[in-house]
């Protein structure tokens, strides 16, 4: 029997990188999944990806921002595979400014903020009252360890992290009686093409970001994919409020 056998998801961000092999590897352990992404191509491309290996996925345009897309989101979501099981709180960015607090501007903290924070906050109160229904269910948030440490010249990203962990252990203390629950994961510098965009800006950036990890190379999307899988399933029936990091070792130095 496979992990998610007869269990349904929903991944947000699901176009690319993390959310995408997230994706991937819950239809491969059996879920349908709903797809959601503002990226049509790309969210397109993950459910044709899913269904030529054989497993069942729909796409569905969604802006986590806005509160009546993402309700519609997982209310199609219900409607088409009759239930929800686990819930990948994904979407997110990192900001388009590297730069030092005083220099960062207005629109870009707080369009940070609204997908990073409001967004996930949106997706976890349009998800839980279905979970309710049911008695049961799991959320994971994709925070990062700039959620558990500082990161400078990216102060925004950071404080949007931590408080998604926040968000995490908070709904997971509140639901826990209740059958239902909600833990994180935190990746470190990961190939996806939101670290390779502030990588590619400069040779040396990769250098020195793989030299700062105890590992000495970065995560592979598949690597993250396999933490979310586990924590989504009822393998993990015993965890809830928890951070997951995989850093390749960067937060243990």
């Amino acid at each position: 029997m496979t992990l998610m056998e007869n269990k349904v998801a929903l991944v947000t961000g699901a176009g690319s990188g993390i959310g995408r092999q997230s994706a991937l590897a819950l239809a491969r352990e059996g879920a349908s999944v709903c797809v959601s992404d503002v990226d049509v191509a790309g969210g397109e491309a993950t459910v044709e990806m899913i269904m030529n290996n054989g497993g069942k996925a729909i796409f569905v345009e969604c802006n986590v921002t806005d509160k009546s897309a993402v309700e519609a989101m997982v209310k199609t979501t219900v409607d088409t595979f009759g239930r929800l099981d686990t819930a990948v709180n994904n979407a997110g960015i990192s900001g388009s400014q590297v730069t030092r607090i005083h220099d960062t501007d207005d629109d870009v903290f707080d369009q940070i903020m609204a997908i990073n924070v409001k967004g996930v906050w949106l997706c976890m109160r349009a998800e839980l009252p279905y979970m309710l229904e049911q008695g049961a269910g799991s959320i994971v948030n994709i925070a990062s360890v700039a959620g558990l440490i500082g990161a400078p010249k990216a102060a925004a990203y950071s404080a949007s992290k931590h408080a998604v962990i926040g968000l995490t252990k908070s709904a997971a203390v509140e639901y826990a009686k209740l059958g239902l629950r909600v833990n994180a994961v935190c990746p470190g510098y990961t190939e996806t093409p939101m670290v390779t965009e502030i990588t590619d800006v400069d040779p040396r950036m990769k250098e020195i970001t793989v030299r700062a990890i105890p590992m000495k190379r970065l995560g592979q999307p598949t690597e993250i994919a396999e933490a979310v899988v586990w924590l989504g399933s009822d393998a993990s029936s015993f965890v809830t409020g928890h951070e997951m990091v995989l850093d390749g070792g960067l937060t243990a130095t």
